[in-house]
């Protein structure tokens, strides 16, 4: 087997380990705002596959610095997302943890001459700053005195200053051609209870500088993160050594992973859940590992489909096809074989006694031998797909017809004679007879058309969830104010059919290829009386391995 070639962080890794007498350690830092999406899971897989193949170890740190959107309850979803994924972090986490050593090291920065109060408000800060173009101009404020600022930021802590009052910055260099480093914001006031530490605090320090100083307290050897990050790596280096941390984290930058027609922003995921857009963060429409959890996507074929995209150096934008690829691929190895109908038309055999049942043998899975076989009844009266029979067939439709014959899946070939209409011109039943010397495995004859069926007798009713993407393409020349004028009206369809009696039974989560239909995974939204299933991806594949 050809060995697969280094990425670029790999190589840095590599490079380092010759000169670095310590293990590999990295962090995966999430901040509890919301649900991990699969853009989460690229860096996550990076974090801590880096840490795994090279003998380290990972910590689990919830950048928990905003108080204002985080919550409890997307800690614990962020964890069962990681170990769904099958990681297991070294450490467990919390950057409000490190509250205390950011304020002694601010403190510090301060008496460095270092830091400084700022009395600017965000709009004159931003004023300040400069362009791309144009350098900054200093605070009036940027002169103050280490003794005025020690003083003016320890009553920040105690709460005698309102929000947005004052901030505290690092003083580096406002003419930098770096933006980031003009002099950025280290503290800012917020009179918000925090969900660890409570009212302990109302100032609450920055990422660019509480990130790189908690990597440096906790032996952070690579500090892996996306590509925006990049112009902030001058500011991380600047902490880091301005605190004098040695030794030091290196920053790594990698491509954010973009997939076709799927919306990456926390921002706007949280706007579909709140104004009910879809369900909620496990809606099976939605990117989240938790939605893609619940319409039935293995763990491991998302992280295959991680696998074979890679990491690279420049963004990009990702087939959705391929993920779905993965997804089949682990699928049609796996996935036990059920028929399900999922728009019921009856079907019933002229020439069967009443009452008389037999037993049809069906694999559970081709591509397993040992995977073995099981059992159904067929009788008279049986469930077939509506769009299984035309009574005026166009060209090559193979499936049943007038006077057309089929192939019943493990059972007999049937011939259509007649059927019946609805007032409408519905087709309400459809009758045929079947030739008793074509039992499956005991007949050589061949007809062009299989069909699957549930026998009526034995039928389970149940709902099945359709989906397709949630957002469509914009038509050419489309001006688009609004990102939610692009959702696609038809991302969900619902239909109601029948299930062959052993599904009913099957787990939440457990997924099944419905013969002919799809893959399908039972819903937790299930009841005794009626068992859903998200199809979880058709069985055509439009994506083609180059």
């Amino acid at each position: 087997m050809e060995e697969r070639s280094k990425n670029f962080i790999e190589e840095f890794v590599e490079e380092d380990l010759k000169t670095m007498n310590r293990r590999v350690k990295t962090r995966f830092p999430p901040e509890p705002n919301g649900y991990l999406h699969i853009g989460h899971a690229k860096a996550l897989t990076v974090d801590f596959g880096i840490a795994e193949e090279y003998g380290g170890t990972c910590n689990l740190r919830f950048d928990d610095t905003n108080p204002t959107k985080e919550d409890v309850e997307y800690v614990e979803a962020i964890k069962e997302d990681i170990r769904w994924l099958g990681f297991e972090w070294d450490q467990l986490r919390f950057g409000s943890s490190y509250f205390d050593q950011c304020y002694e090291l601010a403190v510090k920065l301060i008496k460095d001459g270092k830091a400084y109060v700022d009395d600017l408000s965000k709009d004159e800060m931003r004023e300040y700053r400069g362009t791309l173009t144009e350098p900054g101009k200093n605070s009036p404020w940027r002169d103050r005195s280490v003794a005025e600022n020690l003083d003016l930021f320890e009553r920040m802590k105690n709460g005698e200053f309102p929000d947005g009052s004052k901030t505290l910055r690092a003083k580096i260099d406002m003419a930098s051609p770096n933006i980031n480093m003009r002099d950025p914001a280290m503290y800012r006031i917020l009179h918000i209870p925090h969900h660890q530490t409570g009212d302990k605090w109302c100032i609450y320090p920055m990422y660019d500088f509480a990130h790189p100083i908690q990597d440096a307290i906790e032996g952070v050897t690579h500090s892996l993160c996306s590509l925006e990050y990049e112009a902030h790596r001058p500011l991380y280096d600047w902490v880091v050594t301005a605190c004098g941390f040695d030794p030091k984290p290196r920053q790594i930058e990698f491509a954010r992973l973009n997939l076709t027609n799927t919306i990456m922003s926390k921002r706007y995921l949280r706007r579909l859940v709140e104004e009910h857009f879809v369900s909620g963060w496990d809606d099976p429409r939605m990117p989240t590992l938790c939605a893609m959890r619940r319409r039935g996507y293995p763990a491991a074929a998302v992280r295959d489909f991680l696998a074979r995209i890679g990491v690279a150096k420049a963004d990009s934008v990702v087939d959705t096809a391929m993920l779905e690829h993965c997804v089949r691929e682990n699928l049609n190895t796996n996935a036990l074989r059920r028929m399900a109908v999922t728009e019921p038309l009856k079907l019933v055999i002229d020439n069967w006694e009443p009452g008389r049942f037999e037993t049809v043998e069906l694999e559970n899975n081709p591509n397993d031998p040992g995977a073995g076989t099981h059992t159904v009844r067929f009788g008279r009266e049986l469930w077939i797909e509506r769009s299984d029979f035309m009574a005026e067939p166009v060209k090559k439709f193979f499936r049943l017809k007038p006077d057309g014959e089929v192939r019943l899946k493990g059972a007999y070939i049937v011939k259509c004679v007649s059927w019946n209409t609805e007032p409408d011109g519905t087709v309400s039943e459809v009758h045929v007879t079947y030739d008793p010397e074509t039992r499956s495995g005991e007949c050589e004859r061949k007809v062009k058309g299989t069909l699957h069926w549930v026998a009526a007798a034995d039928a389970v009713p149940a709902e099945f969830r359709l989906y397709g993407p949630l957002m469509r393409e914009a038509a050419e020349g489309e001006e688009v104010s609004d990102f939610t004028a692009l959702l696609a009206p038809d991302s969900l369809e619902v239909k109601r059919g029948y299930i062959e009696p052993a599904l009913k039974d099957a787990a939440v989560g457990e997924p099944f290829q419905f013969v002919r239909m799809g893959y399908f995974a039972k819903d937790p939204d299930s009841v005794e009386d009626l068992p859903v299933f998200n199809r979880v991806v058709g069985l055509k594949d439009s994506f083609k391995i180059s």
